[in-house]
């Protein structure tokens, strides 16, 4: 592809055609524009790659002011207004497996969780080709639950998490017992553990796969070791998935400022999660770029346009 087709695709850039009728567009009608193209996507994904056995859930956002019925707030994350996605990505690698994205009132989950809260049928909804597989699952305090745990149990799926004081289920003793820096009270009912931990402040988790068992960490920063509950530091070393792709994917966006249409937004951040995870993959094949030589290798083959190499080019890398 020559720049000049390139430049004239992105011109006529859309993904559904108007004279489509409704019976042929995604269930979720306020997706008909991109759905399609994020469902294919999401296949793919899915076809190209089996995750390792830690993963972890949680919500992403794509950064957009324009106006959008369904538009989401997020004060913890850095753009705070756009487009909301629940994403399941491999812990180590940050590989996106997939992803739902929020509308509101008549988001798609599968037919089979409907009758659930939000976060437990999104959680089973992305999970869904990985249940009886043996997966480890980390969340945070938005999706564990003691209910989330017993679905899972039967699809021999681990969970382990932080866990909010007011869920339901949970025994009276352990959300009003104040617990000294250090200690631990623990509840076991069948596989479920659930833990009550006292460091800066309380901290409650729960467990399908640990015991009370303690472990020694060592703190980078400050050269010392501390004595913790080993769900909670293995919640530090896997809950990040999420997290780490969506870092990397802010080095290097896709999606532009001026983009006015909220699908040229989503289409942008899906393009890059696709360039995010061909690097996840090359790297897993001993791949030696960095990820900006990577990109820059990628965008010489699509648009044949020979570049400056990035490991001798002076200045700050281009985005």
């Amino acid at each position: 592809m020559n720049e000049k087709r390139y430049s004239l695709i992105m011109k006529f850039l859309h993904f559904q055609s108007s004279n489509d009728s409704e019976d042929e567009s995604p269930s979720n009608n306020k997706l008909k524009k991109i759905g399609k193209f994020h469902s294919m996507l999401m296949q793919r994904f899915q076809s190209t790659y089996i995750p390792k056995q830690d993963i972890s859930i949680d919500e992403s956002l794509i950064g957009y002011k324009g106006h959008l019925g369904w538009k989401q707030y997020i004060p913890t994350k850095r753009s705070r207004f756009g487009v909301k996605l629940f994403q399941l990505c491999e812990s180590e690698s940050g590989y996106i497996w997939n992803s739902i994205i929020y509308t509101g009132k008549g988001t798609t989950f599968h037919e089979d969780y409907e009758d659930y809260g939000v976060s437990t049928k999104s959680v089973m909804t992305l999970i869904h080709e990985l249940k009886n597989k043996g997966y480890t699952l980390t969340t945070d305090n938005y999706y564990t639950s003691p209910e989330l745990a017993e679905i899972l149990i039967k699809c021999k799926t681990d969970i382990y998490g932080t866990l909010r004081a007011n869920r339901k289920g949970l025994p009276p003793l352990i959300k009003s017992s104040k617990v000294k820096k250090g200690e631990v009270l623990a509840f076991q009912k069948g596989k479920i553990c659930l833990l009550k931990w006292t460091d800066k402040k309380p901290i409650l988790m729960l467990s399908t796969l640990h015991s009370t068992s303690m472990v020694t960490v060592e703190s980078k920063k400050s050269k010392s070791s501390k004595l913790k509950p080993a769900v909670v530091a293995d919640y530090n070393n896997t809950m990040g998935g999420v997290d780490k792709a969506d870092q990397c994917l802010s080095y290097y966006p896709v999606a532009r400022n001026q983009q006015r249409k909220y699908y040229e937004k989503i289409f942008g951040y899906l393009l890059s999660q696709a360039v995010w995870n061909a690097f996840v993959i090359f790297k897993k094949n001993g791949g030696k770029m960095r990820q900006v030589e990577f990109r820059m290798k990628l965008i010489e083959r699509l648009i044949e346009v020979t570049v400056c190499n990035p490991s001798t080019r002076r200045g700050p890398f281009p985005k």
